[in-house]
């Protein structure tokens, strides 16, 4: 009986290839950051923009007077924002930039109080790396602001796609080394 491999080497392929994509794409945003700060910035405002849009929407369908106005204004004030920033994506990029630096500040200092709190753990030693570099992280980029928007987004992003890529390239490759292509029987002809 003849056998047909099923079609789960397609799937993979894909997820090569999308793992190809991500290390492209992060390596572009890795040597031309503040291109990629910009693009990152502009799809924030377009999120930000469609969800204005569904905060009017539903404030349209809403029962009672204060409902209707509070989701209109939470809506109008989306639309603001993201039409701004879309009209303004540098200032946008300085902006998100600030807010990364503190989100740094903010996680690093609570890595380490998180450390002092598992310390008899092991493996607690990873949490107090992970904080004093997320915190020292936080601290270059707040001290270096506005000049830390030229590289800070950018590069955070692209690094992250380029170890994305990179993972999804191996344990694509580690699955297609474990498990062996499944076949199933040929349809039989018609006699």
């Amino acid at each position: 009986m003849a056998t047909i491999p099923v079609a789960g080497r397609h799937g993979s392929t894909l997820s090569i290839i999308w793992g190809i994509l991500l290390v492209i794409f992060g390596l572009t945003a890795v040597t031309i950051p503040f291109l990629a700060a910009v693009a990152v910035t502009v799809v924030v405002a377009w999120l930000i923009v469609f969800g204005g849009i569904v905060h009017v929407v539903l404030a349209l369908h809403a029962h009672g007077a204060g409902s209707v106005l509070w989701k209109l204004l939470v809506g109008l004030a989306y639309l603001v924002v993201g039409g701004y920033t879309l009209l303004h994506p540098v200032l946008g990029v300085a902006s998100l930039t600030l807010l990364l630096g503190a989100l740094f500040l903010i996680e690093g200092i609570l890595n380490i109080v998180l450390y002092f709190k598992m310390r008899p753990l092991r493996g607690a030693g990873w949490v107090m790396l992970d904080g004093l570099v997320t915190l020292l992280l936080g601290g270059l980029i707040y001290l270096q602001w506005p000049l830390s928007s030229v590289w800070a987004i950018g590069i955070l992003v692209g690094i992250s796609m380029l170890i994305s890529g990179f993972t999804r390239i191996a344990l694509t490759f580690a699955v297609r080394r474990a498990v062996p292509p499944t076949e199933v029987p040929a349809p039989r002809a018609a006699a």
